[in-house]
């Protein structure tokens, strides 16, 4: 799509992708399908994400290539793979470049314990932003993968589902959302990434497919203290 086209709801914008897992992997096929120019790397390579450039348009980079000229960019990898991701990720991204967190803290399933998280008391995506030097905003965290490609709906519609959106930088989370809107989502201010615990694994708002109501409600119910199962 040439430079200054747009998609149906805006401008056409330059998006990596890290990681391409289920969140990943749909996401790009939905943001290129919307007309986005889509990068996406992952820790094994551009050689293997063939068949989802082939299918999408996407176009695969090395990870220390993901946020070329990036005006949105999408961390979604393991939280244990945070640390390990390239020094300086984010050089050479646009100077106002919005970051999106999808990442989960597992301990027990997954990524062993992070004390900083459980000791420090850190929210996930308050760790996450420290590891890679620059403010994230907290999206799609609890949101089922198939939900991304299934569930998209037209703004007013009775079973659209609304996203909680947790982050610091108001100008960042607003195109967060701005775009989320354009996948045909809802979504719900959650407040700073310090408030981000009420999205976290084991709150009331996690994988809740609901509108908007319900979701500010589960927000507004959600506990700080971590679930036993979601601490090492």
């Amino acid at each position: 799509m040439p430079s200054g086209a747009s998609t149906p709801k805006g401008p056409v914008m330059k998006i990596g992708i890290i990681g391409a897992g289920n969140i990943g992997g749909n996401l790009t096929r939905r943001l290129t399908a919307l007309g986005h120019d889509v990068s996406v790397a992952n820790s094994r390579g551009p050689a293997t994400l063939t068949a989802l450039a082939e299918e999408t348009g996407a176009t695969p980079v090395p990870v220390e290539e993901a946020a070329r000229g990036a005006e949105v960019v999408v961390v979604t990898v393991p939280l244990k793979a945070v640390p390990d991701l390239p020094s300086g990720i984010l050089d050479g991204a646009a100077d106002d470049v919005a970051v999106i967190d999808t990442g989960n803290y597992y301990p027990r399933q997954r990524d062993g314990k992070i004390d900083a998280i459980e000791d420090e008391g850190l929210t996930e995506s308050r760790w996450t932003a420290r590891q890679i030097g620059h403010t994230v905003v907290k999206a799609f965290n609890g949101t089922y993968a198939q939900d991304i490609l299934d569930r998209a709906r037209p703004a007013g519609a009775p079973d659209r589902l609304a996203l909680p959106v947790a982050g610091d930088d108001a100008a960042a989370k607003q195109v967060v959302r701005d775009l989320i809107d354009e996948l045909g989502f809802d979504t719900v201010d959650a407040g700073t990434l310090d408030e981000s615990w009420r999205q976290q694994p084991g709150t009331p708002v996690y994988g809740l497919q609901e509108g908007r109501d319900a979701v500010t409600k589960a927000l507004a119910e959600a506990s700080p203290e971590r679930p036993a199962d979601f601490r090492a």
